[in-house]
């Protein structure tokens, strides 16, 4: 909406007797109330009589024209009431808002087994990123930010450092973990072992790979017991997970705790819609940790294997969000009905016309998908209680219920319920919006809303409210 103007003077006045035009005043830019939405309350206001022009009524009441001023010499200096020249504006260019996903790369070649390991490769790589500028070296548009170590209840998995090189290389080269390993020569050179670490550094910072040791403590001492991996396609939205761990630790659910971990952290807090690994017929092992996991067999593959320079065959696992964290359950159905599931969203929209989005944490169904703020309606609630309620418990605000103004609704049917979903908006709360629930949070665009992966029914609402806005 344009914002309003004072009225100028028309190009040829009417005549004395002849009634003053005055344009209709346009809608009230601003709610009329204190929290009242722009589109439920639309007010008409004349202009103030100040700010329409008079009319004049013969040709002395105009106002008099200044007779031009001679143009100035050249080289002469400007009077000072003269009008300084404009000066010319420069295109700078504008900081991009952080993206949710990263500049999509190629497909990464598949391996022909289930562990993660250094590439033959590597020296080659690192090399050349020895021989680049720093602004060669990053690849994405920022620099991912740090990354931080995740923890299970007796390992951590963090970035590998190059003081891991020599307990990395004792435990891979050792032909009963590298036999299973497509891409890793055996003898494993130790050098090799340097260079990969310093080209897991890179792919962290560009958001490529996550390559991480697996460490657990002996007192306060930290032990190296295998290396983990998630390898990313970005344009495919899915990732390949390896492992390796050292024979010494075989037996102890570290390959389970560690793979488990990384797979639920990349589904909650990448963009991912699945997770593929591929492991030799033989390895039993790891076919149970994968389905333990949530992993299932999705048919089998061809690759080659460095180790014995030959094909071998593959069996292919794959793991969607779902299988791992699990379907959203409901009551049981009465008289063989879906149960009917009422829940209630706030779409929070700031001065700038930014929307609130709250992504699921790690451990909730339906983790690492987008939403608006907002959660389940207890028996005996009205649906605006229970939205105060929640974004209280969710991010901390406090809101009144004359601020919640009704917008639209959704309706979906899952496999063992449906879902009515009434979305709220609200331009006014108290206090500032922060995680308590582990969850992220983030400032949108209308127009960027559908960049972001959301659950199923609350798709239908972003065209509504991306026009709306």
């Amino acid at each position: 909406m344009a914002p309003r103007t004072a009225e100028s003077v028309p190009a040829h006045p009417p005549q004395p007797d002849a009634p003053v035009p005055r344009r209709p005043a346009k809608a009230a830019s601003e709610p009329v109330g204190p929290c009242t939405p722009r589109h439920l309350c639309v007010t008409f206001r004349p202009p103030p009589p100040d700010r329409v022009a008079p009319i004049p009524t013969s040709e002395h009441a105009r106002p008099k024209r200044k007779p031009a001023r001679p143009p100035a010499r050249p080289g002469a200096t400007p009077r000072r009431d003269a009008p300084l020249p404009e000066a010319p504006l420069l295109d700078v260019p504008q900081p991009k808002a952080p993206q949710v996903e990263a500049p999509q790369v190629e497909a990464p070649q598949a391996e022909a087994t289930l562990a993660e390991a250094p590439q033959a490769d590597a020296p080659q790589m690192a090399a050349s990123l020895a021989d680049s500028s720093l602004a060669d070296l990053r690849l994405a548009d920022t620099p991912a930010p740090a990354f931080a170590p995740l923890k299970t209840e007796r390992l951590t998995l963090r970035p590998l450092l190059a003081s891991d090189a020599a307990a990395m290389h004792r435990l891979v080269n050792d032909w009963e973990v590298t036999r299973t390993l497509a891409e890793l020569p055996y003898p494993y050179p130790r050098e090799l072992a340097d260079d990969w670490i310093g080209v897991t550094r890179k792919q962290i910072d560009d958001g490529h790979a996550y390559h991480l040791a697996i460490t657990g403590h002996e007192g306060e001492k930290e032990t190296l017991v295998g290396v983990v991996g998630l390898t990313l396609d970005r344009a495919a939205r899915t990732g390949r997970l390896g492992y390796w761990v050292g024979k010494a630790f075989w037996g102890h659910g570290v390959a389970t705790e560690a793979a488990g971990r990384l797979t639920r952290w990349g589904f909650a807090n990448l963009t991912l819609d699945r997770i593929r690994a591929e492991v030799t017929p033989a390895n039993l092992a790891s076919c149970a940790v994968l389905r333990r996991i949530g992993f299932r067999q999705t048919g089998t593959a061809v690759r080659h294997f460095t180790t014995s320079g030959s094909d071998h065959e593959v069996l292919v696992f794959e793991a969607t969000r779902d299988d791992v964290f699990g379907r959203p359950t409901a009551p049981p159905a009465v008289d063989g009905q879906k149960p009917l599931v009422l829940v209630v969203a706030c779409a929070l929209v700031d001065t700038d016309g930014r929307v609130l989005l709250a992504r699921r944490p790690e451990g909730k169904t339906m983790a690492g998908l987008w939403e608006f703020p907002g959660g389940k309606v207890n028996a005996g609630e009205t649906p605006e209680a229970a939205l105060i309620r929640e974004l209280k418990e969710e991010i901390g605000i406090d809101v009144a219920a004359a601020c919640l103004a009704p917008f639209a609704f959704a309706s979906h049917a899952y496999e063992g319920f449906h879902l009515l979903m009434p979305l709220f908006i609200c331009r006014r709360w108290k206090g500032v919006p922060r995680p308590r629930e582990n969850q992220t949070l983030a400032w949108v665009r209308a127009t960027k809303l559908t960049e972001y992966e959301m659950p199923p029914a609350d798709k239908p609402l972003i065209p509504l409210l991306r026009d709306f806005l």
